[in-house]
């Protein structure tokens, strides 16, 4: 654990309070101190929950260590039990409380509760959120899941949607469509919907689709050896993974009916003559691994895009990504310190950021446009509307989602290069706010043409310093005809150039004269 600014993940308990939050009739205990309670507002303020998570706090307080903090949990534990009436409750230690060993897991043992007490082990100090969520999963599906005859009809569970999950919602909702396309029902999608009663039936499916590894795949490996379930191992992200999906569901389940494609319009557009011009364009991905993975596939195979980087924070995910990213011709970065992927990023000058939250700021910091493909991500990825990342439809949202930035990208270059002009000129004022388009002040036209004729736009207050590169307004205006996700490269390419020439000032020569140098 390290202090910083920005986290790609929280602690452990985080991720148990995401399967929580997310499931029915399930309450939580955490033995925590005052201060971690800040939680839940991830759940409230950013994904705009209209209830609470179902987790009680024991909100211990600096006076209450040197007395009896056990006592606090048993209260709590017994208050939540009589208030909330869960079927079940998970117990756990936040990483304050971890360190006081109060062993909540073995107090609520011998509580006596009518109802099944499940222990969560978070080693706050080595392990995530991520796991956190896959291990509550897990324990919960080792406590009351139970061998069952299967249904009469090809059922399957759903494992992995959790509270707080980037777009679980729609996407659960897509992957449930198009499995009732092929015939197949779905037995219980869980942790997201389901309630303790749900989980002790999922033994009834006959095999389980998994579509987030990160927060199930450790329950859907425990159900196959456990139950006899066999799990899906493609991630339906995109047409291409959406279509080997259906080929592996079918596989399983025996369904041959046919499912409608009519709706995909991903693979059309992609290749339309307006989407021509994106071809090539190089992309850097950061995020979760399942989601950078099935990206990267997306980016190359489907857009035509030219991935120049690629990298997870979630070190479980690190072996599968290393291959990946080993088959790319790239070294995948493995990183949860947010500096060191701006540092690669910048490095690798992409024209397009693919990522979380993080690489959103980051692409604002260098002016790279940025399409968000995973969590952390922050309310605006959180829609209203429909906007799920799998089946058809999700390849439709990757579409408009990673096509938009490049679009804008390209207008607000426009914009820059016709900055002068009396419509688009900073003293104009915004269109759509009834602005009356305004001709330039006489003193920007008369400092314009000072700058044509080789001059500094404007003048600096005072002389440069002998070891730096001047470059002049003539140059400058040039170097603002390039577009804007790659000026800034362009920008140290020239003045390294000029420094190994030897060279004070950097003209609009010199700025042409670098590029025929870097172009070679």
């Amino acid at each position: 654990m390290k202090l910083a600014v920005w986290t790609y993940e929280g602690p452990p308990h985080v991720g148990a309070m995401r399967v929580a939050t997310g499931m029915r009739d399930l309450h939580m205990v955490l033995h925590a101190p005052q201060g971690d309670t800040y939680a839940d507002l991830l759940f409230t303020m950013i994904e705009r929950r209209d209830h609470r998570p179902p987790v009680s706090y024991t909100t211990f307080q600096a006076r209450d260590l040197g007395a009896d903090t056990a006592g606090l949990f048993m209260t709590a534990a017994r208050d939540a039990h009589a208030r909330f009436d869960p079927q079940a409750l998970l117990v756990a230690a936040s990483c304050t409380a971890e360190l006081i060993q109060d062993d909540p897991g073995g107090l609520a043992e011998t509580m006596g509760l009518p109802v099944p007490v499940i222990p969560l082990e978070l080693p706050s100090y080595q392990r995530k959120e991520n796991f956190g969520a896959d291990e509550a999963f897990l324990q919960l599906c080792r406590a009351l899941a139970r061998p069952m005859a299967r249904t009469e009809r090809v059922t399957c569970n759903i494992l992995g949607p959790t509270a707080l999950g980037f777009r679980h919602r729609d996407d659960l909702a897509e992957i449930t469509g198009l499995l009732s396309e092929m015939g197949i029902e779905v037995n219980v999608a869980a942790p997201m919907g389901a309630s303790p009663a749900d989980i002790a039936r999922m033994g009834a499916a006959h095999f389980n689709v998994l579509l987030y590894p990160e927060t199930a795949e450790s329950a859907a490996r425990w159900l196959e050896r456990e139950h006899d379930q066999p799990f899906t191992k493609t991630i339906p992200i995109g047409a291409h993974a959406t279509r080997a999906f259906i080929e592996e569901v079918r596989a399983l389940s025996g369904s041959t009916l046919a499912v409608d494609e009519s709706r995909l319009r991903l693979p059309w557009w992609a290749a339309s003559v307006d989407s021509t011009y994106l071809t090539g364009k190089r992309v850097f991905l950061f995020g979760d691994g399942t989601h950078v993975m099935a990206a990267a596939k997306v980016a190359r195979d489907e857009m035509g895009f030219e991935v120049c980087g690629m990298g997870c924070y979630n070190r479980e995910q690190a072996r599968p990504m290393r291959a990946l990213a080993k088959e790319f011709g790239l070294t995948a970065l493995i990183t949860d310190d947010y500096l060191d992927v701006e540092a690669a990023i910048e490095e690798a000058a992409p024209e397009m950021i693919m990522g979380t939250q993080m690489e959103r700021h980051i692409g604002k910091r260098l002016g790279i446009p940025c399409a968000v493909i995973s969590a952390p991500v922050h309310v605006q990825d959180f829609p209203a509307r429909y906007s799920p990342q799998m089946g058809f439809e999700g390849a439709n949202v990757l579409f408009d989602t990673w096509v938009h930035p490049l679009v804008m990208g390209l207008e607000e270059h426009l914009l820059v290069m016709f900055r002068e002009d009396f419509e688009f000129h900073d003293a104009a004022g915004p269109s759509h706010h009834g602005s009356k388009a305004q001709p330039l002040p006489t003193e920007a036209t008369a400092a314009h043409a000072a700058a044509d004729e080789g001059g500094v736009t404007p003048p600096p207050a005072a002389p440069p310093s002998p070891d730096s590169i001047v470059w002049l307004g003539c140059a400058e205006r040039e170097l603002k005809k390039i577009p804007f996700f790659v000026r800034g490269k362009a920008r140290r390419n020239t003045e390294k150039f000029a420094g190994e020439k030897g060279l004070r000032e950097i003209t609009v020569d010199t700025l042409y004269e670098a590029k025929a140098h870097y172009a070679r």
